[in-house]
């Protein structure tokens, strides 16, 4: 069949008596109990195992704002992840609306469906208030996993290596390259994991994010929560006796030397898909004590955010979580 996904009954519908409980008249009976007790939806329905992943398209893969359906191939292989490692179901929704309000609307419309909602795939700066009103208004887990389940993973590989290396995270200097959705969430994460600000560099297509940088004079611009003091200006500047770089950006950013300037025992976490910042090969060629990890599965140590979503779903939506915390996403680091 064409597509990823196909639907299946969970229950013998063979005769007329089956079907008589499956639909009219026997349905009616769950639909009152549900009524009178609205948590019963989870023992007589699916919702206590679907997951909504749900995308308005602005934001796909490294592709950029390619629609909503456009982007519908994604999820549906998100549906499929759920379904593999979290024993989850999914409906992937395309919402063709990038105005966030509305979106924010249709969303929290289908809570009745569903027992948690994955956003995904979403612009920044659009995503994080999109994300947060969603959260008030809806009694389920909500999480937008291309920030939290990025950086998830990121700050248990960050944590390992720095273990590999003896280094303490209290030392070490980070550089962090992209200020989308992901590579924000995963600065502020490791800020919340223990990098000091002060140690933290984020930059992006206009270079360092600095304080009184042009852009930044608009209070409201979310990246002011990353600007640096430092003097530095540019990525290669930056990277200079750093410990640690963390790409989410554009492949082929990280050159040979810039990586030849870094602290010894490096670590490059060079995401960028489906061209890393630097090539595995070349990172390797280059210095030979580099930790390096990217978002591919075709090389070693994968930085991917299905080691998270599917298995945070699964533990929030079976112990009826009404949201996913930071403590929770600690727990799962």
């Amino acid at each position: 069949s064409k597509g990823k996904l196909a639907i299946n009954s969970s229950k013998t519908v063979g005769t007329a008596a089956d079907l008589s409980v499956a639909y009219s008249p026997g349905v009616a009976e769950p639909c009152l109990a549900i009524k009178a007790k609205p948590e019963l939806s989870y023992e007589y329905t699916s919702r206590g195992h679907l997951v909504g992943v749900v995308s308005n398209g602005t934001a796909v893969l490294g592709l950029g704002n390619i629609g909503a359906l456009a982007s519908k191939p994604v999820m549906e292989g998100k549906a499929i992840l759920f379904k593999k490692f979290g024993y989850l179901d999914s409906f992937d929704i395309e919402v063709a609306e990038t105005d966030p309000q509305k979106f924010i609307d249709i969303v929290c419309s289908l809570e009745p469906t569903f027992g948690g909602i994955n956003l995904e795939d979403i612009k920044a700066p659009e995503c994080f208030f999109i994300e947060r009103e969603i959260q008030k208004r809806m009694q389920i887990p909500i999480m937008h996993d291309d920030q939290h389940g990025t950086a998830i993973i990121a700050g248990a590989g960050l944590q390992n290596a720095l273990e590999l290396v003896g280094k303490r995270i209290e030392d070490i200097k980070v550089v962090v390259s992209g200020c989308g959705a992901a590579g924000f969430t995963c600065a502020k994460y490791f800020i919340t994991l223990g990098v000091l600000p002060e140690n933290l560099i984020a930059c992006d297509i206009r270079g360092v994010v600095h304080k009184g940088r042009e852009d930044l004079e608009d209070p409201n611009n979310y990246l002011n929560e990353l600007a640096t003091s430092s003097k530095v200006r540019t990525l290669k500047e930056a990277i200079e006796g750093a410990d640690v770089f963390f790409g989410l950006s554009v492949g082929g950013l990280l050159k040979p030397e810039m990586l030849s300037s870094m602290n010894r025992d490096p670590l490059v976490f060079a995401m960028a898909n489906p061209n890393p910042e630097i090539s595995y090969y070349l990172a390797k060629e280059t210095r030979s004590d580099v930790i390096m990890g990217t978002g591919r599965s075709d090389f070693p140590n994968q930085i991917n955010n299905v080691c998270a979503f599917p298995y945070i779903f699964r533990g929030a939506i079976d112990c009826r979580a009404t949201e996913i915390n930071v403590e929770m996403k600690k727990a799962a680091t």
